[in-house]
């Protein structure tokens, strides 16, 4: 029978032929055949089956050997024996390899056909060890596939035990071998079938006995981690990435990221080729696995290879978005590393020349993903032009290419570049001991006590939260000749505020420069006083450089850009560009300093002598309102209050820098009581608008503060007034809680709670038209020095009592009330809107020791016309007539808690931020006004009010354009500020992985110390030293401090 066969397949016959004949001999397998037939016939279809020339020889060669084995089976076994096999294995067949694929094939058909014999049991132990050594031999991917097949359909072929873990892990160093020089679609297709294969085989080897696993992902990594310049690891490793469980994810990143045997070039050369991997195109969660490991890396603050890698291989992943395959994986590995990059710009500048040709690109491809995936991207370019704004010449064109997708909010941009960032707290790879010293949830950075700073780092972060000061700020610039200038230096720290990678950042170089004379360095001071000199310089800074300038037109200073023409000289020239213009005042006319425009307001005093009815007006501008508590109230401290200078206070109001305090001028008459709060009375709690009112009340000056009238010639009875009549765009209030005690001759607080409304209404007045029978003095200008008379503004304001307004009812009308012999003919009060900004809270029992901390809320114009619109009610307007309520000279707050409330009640609670030192938290609205009745010694000390747009148009500042730049955005980052940020996050990486490596990879703990986990909600918010006081410092100079 062999012979006729081995005829046949070698005849000239026609194919139908031989297929009939070779039907023949098949059939003729089931007849009885001598055991030499049998023989024969094995070896000649073994032959056909390897050396056949060509594949119908190849095909006749199986078909007839499956036959003659069925059905004479003890015969196949004589022929398939254990050292047949082996010589197989060994050797080859004759001139063909012993790797050749078809060996292997061949011993898997026949396995088939003896799965049933005992002999078989023998052919597996051989099998076992014999791939073991091909598998060492690393073998091409079609012999590698062949096993796989093989393998998976007989697993008594897998070797055991300890020879099962030296197979995986030979096997997985045999895919890092593989290559695949193919172009043709076919053959690639071809080579994933192969390398699939293989993968699935180790799949099952690994569920079947999990021992295998761990050494096998170790010597994944091994492979991937080699520095070997001449051996590069095939891609086809990114196969065995989705059959490794989700949840070994976190244990193994933490186990290899910890590892101090891992050298940083080889941890390097992994994560690049894991990165490599997303070209892979059936793998499933590899970008997975790569942000496990860069997250892990940022836990353990390797900040060097993560910039070194996001460097390296930014551009490869980017080039990934252009193949739909692998386009879904290559975002999300791009998104991390984008928006974790965010100490410097240059990684996100490597792509930026790319986007717009791939926007277009995906527009145009018609595929139905491609539009939920341009969104997505778009998202993250909105995102990266946000975190470095600044580069208009590399984003116009983008900006272009995307104006017609929708993009993310602020507050969606901020969250996601809080939450990814390497230093956020939310990288769930930090254990507690590894958790990084990153920013809190809030994405806000705190300010570190320098030793009993807390009243700057108070006041410091007051002035960040008002946003449009900020922005202008930040907006300026300013040039070579201003570098040393206190403003340039107020810049630097809102730009470290705003982008530092640190937790907390300490503000050594501004407290250095901005540290009044009088304030020793390590001793507590205070928070007011340091604010009004800060305004007072910065202010003074600005007017010094415009006269300057002035007096040198045609010279400008630095480097700096000009903008000149003609000779004309602007502030710009003198190193601080203009701002946006207030009260609708173009910018080339409104020459007041930045100061004056956010935080200037103006003041009229008016004194009337009740005897011949003659009024002298005053007018001077102020930065702030000192608000004393009035005389009457049962809640006072004993002994008569401190006074304040006046409602000016500072160079920028006309005062001095270091005011001295003396008693009132006339003695408080009112009876007042003990220190301690009264729970249990009766009366209503004080109120920020009843203080204002008190400050705005008519006094009258008689007896020892009579006024010496020029016109009668001599001492005189007489009524003095004030009234806003130039409303500041931040209302500066500040509470004077430190009284004198004249019986135990030292200065206590005034612990009354004062109810803080979140929204307010100040009366304005237009200043009145001049009267012959007025000794008007004319309007002080913003650095005029007081005249003796204001000294009179120290007086106690005293309200008259009933017998005196009814003499004074006789006299005029209403007094002060807006009659035709108050003072002045004033039209009625315009009420200006305010909400609350930020409120500096004092913590303490004395002035002589306490803590400073503060509340703030990001808060620009827009924000406040839309509370004021959704509450007219409040702002004292009466429903339907649009006309205010008949309250002359009052200021009120929120009038209808109900309307209130759903205004306020809608806000977020992160709307509200508590800064304390480094410790920086959300909090609510409700916490900034119950702060004081959960924690008695925490009472309100400076508060800032943000004037609102009564109109519902556009803001007096935050509308307009500074330097180019809508206000209503946070300004783009200047580059040599940038520049400044850049460096100093590098700085911080790597000090952070200075100090992981040298503690024994443990994270640095905070630099200055805090109560952690603790809620303001439940204790109070600290103190500036370990007692609770001042840390050994305290109010320690009393003539320092403004009352």
């Amino acid at each position: 029978m062999d012979k006729i066969l081995e005829a046949l397949v070698s005849s000239s016959h026609s194919v139908p032929v031989k297929k009939a004949i070779v039907k023949k001999v098949v059939e003729a397998a089931e007849k009885e055949v001598t055991a030499e037939q049998c023989q024969a016939l094995y070896t000649l279809t073994t032959r056909l089956i390897f050396l056949g020339e060509d594949s119908f020889q190849k095909q006749v060669g199986f078909q007839v050997l499956e036959a003659y084995a069925r059905y004479h089976r003890a015969d196949f076994e004589l022929f398939f024996s254990k050292n047949f096999v082996l010589g197989l294995l060994q050797q080859g067949y004759g001139p063909l390899d012993r790797k050749d694929p078809a060996v292997v094939d061949y011993i898997h058909g026949c396995l088939r056909l003896l799965i049933s014999c005992p002999s078989v049991l023998d052919i597996f132990s051989i099998i076992q060890t014999e791939i073991l050594r091909m598998v060492c031999e690393r073998p091409e991917p079609a012999l590698c596939a062949c096993l796989a097949t093989m393998l998976s359909d007989f697993v008594q072929c897998i070797p055991r035990e300890k020879a099962a873990i030296l197979f995986c892990q030979q096997l997985v160093r045999t895919i890092g071998y593989f290559h695949c020089p193919a172009s043709q679609e076919r053959e690639l297709r071809e080579y994933v079938d192969q390398v699939t294969k293989v993968s699935t085989l180790l799949q099952n080897i690994w569920k079947a006995e999990p021992v295998t696993l761990l050494p096998s992902l170790q010597e994944v990594f091994a492979i991937i981690s080699s520095t070997d310049p001449s051996f590069d690891p095939s891609i086809a490793l990114a196969s065995l990435v989705q059959h490794i469980p989700l949840q070994m994810i976190t244990v193994l990143i933490k186990s290899l990221t910890t590892d101090q045997n891992v050298k940083d070039t080889s941890m390097t050369q992994a994560l690049c080729r894991m990165i490599d991997w997303l070209s892979w195109p059936l793998a499933h969660h590899v970008e997975m696995w790569v942000i496990a490991l860069l997250k892990g890396l940022a836990a353990v603050q390797k900040f060097t290879i993560l910039i070194d890698v996001t460097l390296l291989k930014i551009e490869l992943v980017f080039n990934r978005l252009w193949y739909p395959i692998v386009r879904q994986g290559a975002l999300v590995v791009l998104s991390h590393m984008l928006l974790s990059f965010q100490h410097s710009p240059e990684a996100f500048h490597l792509v930026v020349p790319h986007i717009v040709d791939l926007v277009q690109s995906l527009k145009q491809d018609g595929l139905p993903t491609s539009k939920a995936f341009l969104l997505h991207f778009t998202e993250l370019v909105h995102c990266m032009m946000y975190q470095y704004s600044g580069f208009p010449d590399l984003y116009d064109d983008i900006l272009e290419a995307i104006k017609e997708l929708p993009g993310p909010g602020e507050e969606k941009i901020k969250l996601v570049l809080n939450q990814s960032a390497w230093t956020s707290q939310s990288n769930s790879f930090a254990s507690g001991l590894l958790r990084l010293p990153g920013k809190s949830e809030t994405g806000k950075t705190g300010l570190i006590n320098l030793g009993n700073t807390c009243y700057m780092n108070s006041i410091i972060q007051t002035l960040f939260s008002a946003t449009d000061f900020r922005r202008h700020v930040l907006s300026l610039r300013l040039n070579d000749a201003t570098a040393n200038t206190l403003m340039k230096k107020l810049q630097l720290l809102f730009t470290f505020l705003s982008h530092t990678q640190r937790a907390a950042y300490a503000p050594r170089v501004f407290f250095e420069a901005s540290r009044p004379p009088w304030f020793n360095a390590g001793s507590q001071q205070d928070c007011s006083e340091y604010l009004r000199f800060l305004l007072d310089r910065l202010h003074e800074e600005e007017k010094t450089i415009q006269v300057l300038m002035t007096a040198k037109p045609n010279v400008s200073p630095g480097n700096g850009p000009s903008d000149n023409t003609g000779g004309e000289t602007s502030a710009k020239d003198a190193g601080v560009s203009p701002v946006a213009p207030v009260e609708g005042k173009s910018e080339g006319n409104d020459e007041r300093t930045l100061i004056e425009r956010m935080f200037g307001g103006r003041l009229s005093t008016g004194i009337r002598c009740m005897t011949c009815n003659s009024v002298s007006e005053k007018e001077e501008p102020f930065t702030d309102l000192s608000l004393a508590f009035c005389p009457s109230s049962p809640l006072q401290t004993e002994g008569p209050s401190e006074e304040p200078r006046g409602p000016c206070q500072g160079a920028v109001n006309g005062g001095s820098e270091a005011p001295e305090i003396g008693p009132s001028p006339k003695p408080v008459t009112a009876s007042t009581t003990g220190v301690h709060f009264v729970p249990g009375s009766s009366e209503p709690p004080l109120s920020v608008p009843d203080l204002v009112d008190y400050f705005l009340a008519p006094e009258i000056l008689d007896k020892e503060n009579a006024y010496f009238c020029q016109k009668c010639g001599s001492l005189q009875r007489a009524e003095r007034g004030m009234r806003v009549v130039a409303a500041p765009e931040y209302l500066i209030l500040t509470l004077l809680r430190f009284s004198y005690d004249a019986k135990c001759h030292v200065r206590r607080k005034i612990l009354d709670n004062v109810t803080i409304p979140p929204l307010m209404r100040l009366p304005v007045h237009a200043p009145p038209p001049k009267h012959s029978s007025s000794s008007s003095s004319p309007p002080s200008s913003p650095l005029q020095v007081d005249s003796p008379e204001s000294s009179e503004n120290l007086a106690k304001k005293l309200k008259p009592s009933q017998r005196e307004e009814e003499e004074t009812g006789l006299e005029g009308d209403n007094g002060m009330a807006g009659g035709e012999n108050e003072v002045g003919v004033w039209p009625a009060a315009q009420f200006v809107p305010y909400v609350l900004s930020s409120v500096v809270m004092h913590s303490g029992m004395s002035s002589e020791s306490g803590h400073y901390y503060s509340y703030g809320r990001n808060l620009n114009g827009a924000d406040g016309a839309q509370h004021h619109l959704a509450n007219p009610l409040a702002l004292g307007e009466e429903p339907g007539n649009g006309q205010t309520e008949p309250i002359a000279l009052t200021c009120s707050g929120a009038t209808h808690p109900k309307q209130e409330v759903e205004v306020y009640g809608s806000q977020a609670a992160g709307d509200w931020l508590l800064f304390n030192d480094s410790r920086v938290t959300f909090t609510s609205l409700g916490s900034v006004q119950n702060v004081t009745n959960r924690f008695p010694k925490d009472t309100a000390y400076v508060l800032i009010y943000r004037k609102q747009d009564v109109t519902g148009g556009q803001n007096s500042t935050g509308g307009v354009t500074a330097n180019g730049m809508r206000l209503g955005s946070e300004p783009p980052l200047q580059k040599e500020l940038m520049d400044a940020v850049t460096k100093d996050n590098k700085l911080f990486l790597q000090e952070q992985e200075l100090n992981a490596r040298t503690r024994a990879l443990q994270a640095a703990s905070a630099s200055c110390s805090f109560r952690p986990n603790g809620p303001d909600d439940n204790e109070p918010p600290g103190s500036c030293g370990p007692s609770g006081g001042g840390g050994g410092g305290g109010f320690n100079t009393v003539n320092r401090l403004v009352f």
